[in-house]
């Protein structure tokens, strides 16, 4: 592998695994990090080339002053009201920063704080708590409501489905959203619209999009936004649900590398160019393993974690040989999780007596939320997943993954290794 496919660290003169500057490659764990000794095997590291870092609050700041389509205040009068659609914790989105730039530009246009109303994107994932609201958005998090999938009405249709939105995303003047621009299985590059209409969407948008039918379509997958029938779908929906402005980041291995507000469509298809050059490597096969680095937020949980797995065999280039494994450090201190998508994923793979059958099974349909399950149940039909580190062995265990307490303990003596430290923002191509 040349230097310019991958991070030129591998193996040191010792036998240990470096990061190219003598030092041991460091895989992500919760908020930590551990580091990968594998002295038996051969080992090469994926790293994002990553980009020049911005601060989020000027550059989301700039972004507003320059946006990709009409400005805000070309849309919005002061008699508004107005619901901002967040991430929820499952996102290392700069949320409370972009709140106050959208926030303070609200308030420039006269419209009043009491006019804002931020709800939280949950999807079918679990209510966030009041002392989680107030770390992700500061002084915002008073205006917030967790999302309830329960609680929606039907703003229109696209194509036969009807677009569910939240109560009160649906009774404003106008619908913001935040968001981060990163990959995603299926929609190519996450934001935009899908903010709004997936997290504060109901059941029926979710299980259209996410059912096998779609995610069999030509075009879905990972890294990919034109042509993407599940993108083009999402960005329908957001102009039933009137989404017509966002404000969106993108991040890389040295943090935040760009934002972007105004048009939907056109900040995701700028923010997704910024990803793709920071974040693509090329990489051989054959591998017998590949270690990819998942941390939080996402290792809390099983259903998340899985996400470097499949990004890895399902994406645009599969390292692995036929049988070789996915390694996954994680903490998993929630376990499966504990949202109505986590455990309805949890339900189907605990249930299931193989990946294949699983996968055969569910290609007839599933209910929203399982989609999760579907895709590993796919992944698992050709490689091994093994789950190290975690608080929650038994549930790896129930789910046809396997568990082990180390990396060391999941890699055969001898094999050769692939480690993605950032497994879910490198695009392995």
């Amino acid at each position: 592998m040349s230097d310019d496919e991958a991070d030129p660290g591998g193996r040191d003169s010792d036998g240990s695994e470096t990061d190219g500057d003598g030092d041991p490659v460091r895989v992500p764990l919760g908020d930590g990090s551990i580091p990968v000794d594998l002295p038996d095997c051969t080992v090469d590291v994926a790293r994002a080339p990553g980009g020049d870092p911005v601060d989020p609050a000027t550059a989301a700041e700039e972004a507003l002053d320059d946006p990709h389509g009409p400005p805000l205040s070309a849309l919005v009068d002061p008699d508004d009201t107005v619901a901002i659609v967040v991430t929820d914790g499952t996102r290392a989105t700069p949320d409370e920063a972009l709140l106050d730039a959208l926030v303070s530009r609200l308030e420039r246009l006269g419209v009043a704080r009491e006019q804002v109303t931020v709800v939280v994107g949950l999807g079918l994932h679990r209510p966030m708590t009041d002392d989680e609201l107030d770390a992700m958005l500061g002084e915002y998090a008073p205006l917030a409501q967790n999302h309830d999938p329960d609680e929606t009405v039907v703003a229109g249709e696209v194509d036969g489905t009807p677009i569910e939105l939240n109560r009160t995303v649906a009774a404003v003047d106008h619908v913001l959203s935040t968001g981060m621009v990163e990959p995603h299985q299926y929609a190519g590059f996450s934001g935009g619209a899908k903010t709004a209409v997936v997290g504060a969407g109901g059941e029926p948008l979710i299980r259209h999009t996410h059912g096998p039918e779609m995610l069999a379509r030509e075009g879905v997958r990972l890294g990919r936004v034109a042509d993407n029938p599940f993108r083009a779908f999402l960005d329908r929906a957001g102009d039933v649900a009137g989404v017509r402005f966002c404000l969106n980041v993108t991040k890389g291995p040295q943090g935040v590398l760009g934002v972007a507000a105004g048009d939907p469509r056109a900040v995701v298809r700028s923010l997704a160019d910024t990803a793709r050059e920071a974040l693509a490597v090329e990489v051989e096969d054959g591998y017998d393993a590949v270690v990819a680095g998942v941390g939080a937020p996402k290792d809390a949980n099983l259903y998340q974690t899985t996400r470097a797995a499949t990004y890895v065999v399902l994406g645009a280039r599969n390292p692995l040989r036929t049988g070789g494994r996915v390694v996954l450090p994680a903490r998993l201190h929630e376990g499966a999780g504990d949202g109505r998508g986590e455990q309805r994923f949890f339900d189907r793979l605990s249930n299931a007596p193989d990946a294949d059958s699983l996968y055969e099974e569910m290609r007839e349909g599933y209910e929203p939320g399982a989609q999760r399950a579907f895709v590993v149940a796919r992944a698992l039909r050709d490689h091994p997943v093994f789950v190290t580190d975690s608080e929650h062995p038994e549930v790896v265990e129930q789910c046809l993954m396997e568990a082990r307490t180390g990396v060391a303990d999941a890699v055969e003596p001898g094999s050769r290794v692939l480690v993605v430290p950032d497994g879910l923002n490198t695009l392995l191509v």
